[in-house]
């Protein structure tokens, strides 16, 4: 073991730089990802701060396509501490980094009925913030307990290879 290192680094030595942020576990559950893509977010120096210092929450956020523009709506980023005056919106929407041909296919697809875009996770890549996006449509009550019963029978196979 090198000297300095932590014996429990993550895969890239252990950076801030590409950790997790927040995850929105309950997207899965709730909808059917067809497809994913990653996008930038334009974010101010406080908010880079507050995602390194205490996190975000994805959850209830979505994305919407304003203008030919993306923007993520609803996500709170946390408060830096010592912000000073400068202090930013917790829950203000922010602009997502796109190419226009990857606006202008998520447009096209959105006009389909049914899908809709949804935050999956938030981290960070080299240094810069991301958000992995899923393309879904929205599971119906059987779809979910469909789910439900998977996940089930997959925990209760693993307890019975465990047990040997």
């Amino acid at each position: 073991m090198t000297p300095g290192k932590n014996k429990g680094s993550k895969k890239r030595g252990g950076d801030d730089r590409y950790r997790d942020i927040a995850r929105n576990r309950r997207a899965f559950f709730e909808y059917e990802i067809i497809e994913t893509l990653e996008a930038g977010i334009a974010l101010v120096g406080t908010e880079v701060k507050g995602l390194r210092e205490r996190g975000a929450s994805i959850v209830d956020a979505w994305v919407s396509i304003r203008d030919g523009e993306a923007w993520l709506v609803k996500a709170t980023i946390h408060e830096y501490a010592n912000a000073g005056y400068a202090r930013h919106d917790t829950q203000r929407d922010r602009k997502l980094l796109l190419h226009r041909r990857e606006l202008d296919k998520l447009q096209s697809q959105l006009a389909e009925r049914g899908l809709s875009l949804i935050p999956l996770r938030m981290y960070f890549k080299d240094g810069r913030a991301k958000l992995e996006l899923g393309l879904g449509r929205g599971k119906t009550l059987h779809d979910k307990r469909r789910t439900i019963v998977e996940r089930e029978t997959r925990r209760e196979a693993a307890r019975a290879m465990k047990r040997g």
